[in-house]
């Protein structure tokens, strides 16, 4: 409980920098798409965000290795997962992260109904998957 604390604490700390310091939303999906160096963009604070989350997923895997645990799927199932993820984070305008951390908190309408529609969406997938498709 005291370490989800911490990192939801961490992590609005670090949006809410992103925002004020450099007036930028720190959704990852954006993040990541314009991080590519390029010219007229800003992109090294990007790089450094980006560096920052895989440097801290390194951390917590060395200090707290049964708390970081790997994917179980198949390298051809995460491919495909992870490409149906960044269609629907570029379709929807960011992602889940970026909508709920960020935008729900600068009162985005946009964002609180993507949200809403997340959550009902997960309720409906896990239903069935637990319910009608018989799954445990």
């Amino acid at each position: 409980m005291a370490a989800a604390l911490l990192g939801g604490i961490l992590i609005g700390t670090a949006s809410g920098l992103v925002f004020l310091l450099l007036g930028r939303i720190a959704g990852i999906t954006g993040i990541l798409t314009g991080a590519w160096p390029a010219p007229r963009r800003w992109w090294t604070w990007r790089a450094a965000f980006l560096a920052g989350l895989v440097l801290a997923g390194a951390v917590g895997a060395h200090l707290a290795p049964d708390r970081v645990t790997g994917s179980t799927a198949s390298l051809p199932l995460a491919l495909v997962a992870g490409l149906l993820v960044g269609f629907g984070a570029r379709y929807g305008g960011g992602c889940t992260s970026g909508h709920g951390v960020c935008g729900v908190g600068r009162l985005s309408r946009r964002s609180i109904v993507g949200c809403a529609t997340f959550m009902v969406v997960a309720m409906i997938v896990v239903f069935v998957a637990r319910h009608a498709a018989g799954a445990s």
